[in-house]
């Protein structure tokens, strides 16, 4: 099934730097905003890794995000997708990542698990000139990794967000 992204990046100009995620899973296109499936980890990881509580509200998470210089998107604006599943994705029209680095002070660009990282290589990295950095999935899909894992994993984020 063709799917658009229908919610905007989270950004200013402060943000330092940017996660990046594949695409909305259906709970996050349901809810208009990322992460919106219960069992992902996003939220808890990156509140774990800023020292804050676990927002609740669209309008906690954004505040976290840039209270500590971190913007995130997701690499893909339309693709055909079933369901929620990275696997399935095809027919990828990328997100304009190069505009939106041009419009903040992002320096570093993380991605939400392999899947992002290889999208962002094959689509983004031509125009933006930048290297990505992989991060372990939060996806519940990525078994492996139990959330303190993941924590201790994503601190690396800390070095390149603070002023």
């Amino acid at each position: 099934m063709r799917v658009t992204h229908t919610f905007e990046p989270i950004y200013d100009e402060k943000s330092k730097i940017l996660i990046l995620g594949t695409f909305p899973s259906v709970k996050s296109r349901e809810n208009a905003f990322y992460y919106g499936h219960p069992q992902n980890r996003f939220w808890k990881v990156l509140a774990a890794v800023t020292g804050e509580e676990t927002p609740s509200c669209i309008e906690g998470k954004k505040a976290m995000l840039l209270k500590h210089h971190i913007a995130i998107w997701d690499v893909i604006s339309t693709c055909d997708i079933e369901g929620s599943s990275d696997s399935s994705i095809k027919n990828v029209t990328a997100n304009d990542i190069a505009g939106l680095l041009q419009g903040s002070s992002i320096g570093t660009i993380y991605g939400n698990g392999d899947k992002a990282c290889r999208l962002y290589e094959k689509f983004c990295k031509e125009k933006t000139k930048k290297e990505i950095v992989k991060l372990p999935s939060t996806s519940p899909a990525n078994a492996a990794y139990s959330i303190e894992k993941l924590v201790e994993c994503w601190k690396v984020i800390r070095d390149c967000m603070e002023d």
